[in-house]
């Protein structure tokens, strides 16, 4: 981390000299209107000439030739019914998360013309509660200046950039534009609560001459009164810091890193302020890492730690990671929440085989909406807990199962209804090891199996190991993807001493989120069975347990998708 002093903040020392007519609510709209996508072969360059990125286009397409876009039953029986999928093309980084003040906005990463990455636009849908999405038209495309990077948005509502008219306000878009050589931080305004926007004439807003310098997060530091600008300088593994009063001229503050795993690219750094359970605040550090994960690809690992306004601080050299699995990535922070809740989307997906998913007319999907809150965790140590933001209210069919008791080696088992997304709440505790246990296995597990499965004999379990407090999850016994990095099999350390486990799983077409332990322990992963999963399986291996709690529900479809649901 490089120490800078921290500067005096004034207009005078902040701004450059004002070029004539900067002043003029109009002088910084270039383009009253989003630009319809440019054509592929005319916004397109040769792979090799790309700048240093985690964003490649794929093999196989040299010139920027599209395959032809073909639907298959795979693209509906994949189709999640609650999680956000774009209709077609390739959707990957969730940008803009932002609350107007009445709508939820998400922006994302977004190659219309083909299931794969390239010709990056910003991709747009809102929603009244962050589950119910209704998709709007692009709202950033391909220029000549290149595409339209990760990025974020804020609401400017005192006009401190000075772009709107006298006495208004509106959003801001701050993101990067990646050509063959050059990556920069430039701005667009949106005087009609984000469905278009205005790029600003002078940008690039922030230019340091790097083709690796890339995902501006913004947020307002109340007690500096100034804008602060997290943005990542992706080969050196360094989070730049920035400040501005304005939005637009912008301030080096200082760096945070190299720090965290090793891995190719920095990306996608956010900064928020996230209030601990039982009291107090913490800041935490968003940076996404691919690839370097220990899973493999593409993680997002935070660091939980002090800013001052210039210095991000961490309390130790300690590090988290969001999730135990494989497929959640490029992590994203809601702006102007009401309440100042920290809620957040990432991409359900990774790098090691985003292209290359059976789905043909469309790929990625972003997770459900997370609540954040920072807790204690056994050893003391202050850990990120996520949980799903407002999915009761999803809840339809309550399927009935039973709670109770299973004895070891016991089991129990309730049809789920084809097609349909469902979410599994439940508690459970398992017996006690019981003691003079004779060398070898016997006795010595006790093990908890969640099993979804189907007569064609494909499994996907989540299972929970009381006597060393582990959870794993397992999607190796699904047969409808297999692809070198599409590994299996995961787990994650809950407490050691504690043989209860309370669980949430939430099953929707290919994707899976799980939450144990009040969220602090979260699994993310893409599931691809080659036929539907057809009952729930409750198993005790080893030891008996008691399930204090359970529900089963099937959940309400959010948006207007083609599924094999009905």
């Amino acid at each position: 981390m490089t120490d800078v002093s921290s500067p005096r903040f004034s207009h005078r020392a902040t701004l450059p000299p004002a070029a004539p007519g900067h002043a003029g609510a109009d002088d910084g709209a270039r383009l009253s209107t989003p630009a319809p996508p440019l054509s592929p072969q005319a916004a397109r360059r040769a792979g090799t000439a790309e700048p240093d990125t985690s964003h490649p286009f794929p093999p196989g397409q040299p010139g920027g030739v599209s395959r032809p876009v073909m639907k298959t039953r795979a693209d509906r029986s994949f189709r999640p019914m609650i999680h956000f999928t774009p209709v077609t093309g390739f959707m990957n980084d969730p940008n803009g998360l932002v609350f107007d003040g009445t709508r939820y906005h998400l922006y994302y990463q977004y190659n219309p013309f083909a299931p794969y990455a390239g010709h990056v636009h910003w991709g747009h849908a809102t929603s009244p509660d962050l589950l119910h999405w209704t998709d709007q038209p692009m709202a950033l495309g391909e220029t000549e200046a290149g595409e339209a990077y990760t990025g974020c948005a804020v609401m400017d509502f005192h006009n401190t950039t000075g772009l709107f008219g006298t006495g208004q306000g509106g959003m801001v878009a701050l993101y990067t534009r990646a050509g063959p050589h050059a990556q920069a931080q430039y701005l667009a305004t949106s005087a009609d609560n984000g469905q278009t926007f205005r790029e600003y004439a002078r940008n690039p807003v922030l230019d340091i001459g790097s083709n690796s310098f890339r995902d501006p997060q913004v947020c307002f530091h109340g007690p500096s009164g100034r804008w602060i600008m997290v943005v990542a300088k992706s080969r050196l593994h360094q989070i730049a810091f920035h400040a501005s009063i304005d939005l637009v001229h912008w301030v080096h503050l200082s760096d945070f890193g190299p720090s965290g795993l090793f891995g190719v690219d920095y990306e996608c750094p956010n900064l928020i302020e996230m209030p601990v359970a039982g009291g107090g605040t913490r800041w935490v550090l968003f940076v996404s890492v691919n690839p370097g994960g220990p899973s493999g690809g593409s993680i997002t690992q935070y660091f939980v730690g002090q800013f001052d306004g210039t210095l991000f601080i961490p309390d130790d050299t300690v590090i988290g990671l969001t999730d135990f699995a494989k497929d959640a990535y490029a992590l994203q922070v809601y702006s102007n929440m009401p309440g100042a809740e920290a809620v957040s989307i990432a991409w359900l997906g990774n790098w090691q085989y985003a292209q290359e998913l059976p789905t043909q007319s469309w790929r990625g999907v972003m997770t459900l909406p997370r609540a954040m809150v920072l807790k204690r965790d056994f050893a003391g140590r202050l850990r990120l807990a996520q949980t799903p933001r407002g999915l009761d209210s999803l809840r339809d069919v309550a399927i009935p199962f039973p709670a109770g008791r299973l004895a070891a080696g016991a089991q129990r088992e309730v049809a789920l209804p084809p097609g349909q997304a469902v979410d599994l709440c439940m508690s459970v505790t398992v017996d006690e090891r019981p003691h003079g246990l004779p060398p070898g296995d016997g006795g010595r597990t006790g093990r908890f199996i969640i099993t979804f499965g189907n007569e064609g004999g494909e499994r996907l379990t989540i299972g929970f190991d009381a006597f060393s407090g582990q959870l794993w999850l397992d999607r190796s016994g699904l047969a409808g993807f297999a692809q070198p990095f599409f590994t299996g099999q995961f787990s994650t350390v809950l407490d050691p001493d504690d043989r209860h486990c309370e669980i949430r799983i939430v099953l929707d077409a290919c994707t899976l989120e799980i939450f144990a332990n009040g969220g602090l322990a979260v699994g993310t992963a893409l599931i691809f069975p080659a036929s539907a999963l057809e009952f729930l399986r409750l198993e005790a291996s080893g030891a008996g347990a008691t399930i204090g709690s359970l529900t089963l529900h099937t959940l309400r479809r959010t948006m207007p998708r083609d599924t094999m649901a009905p």
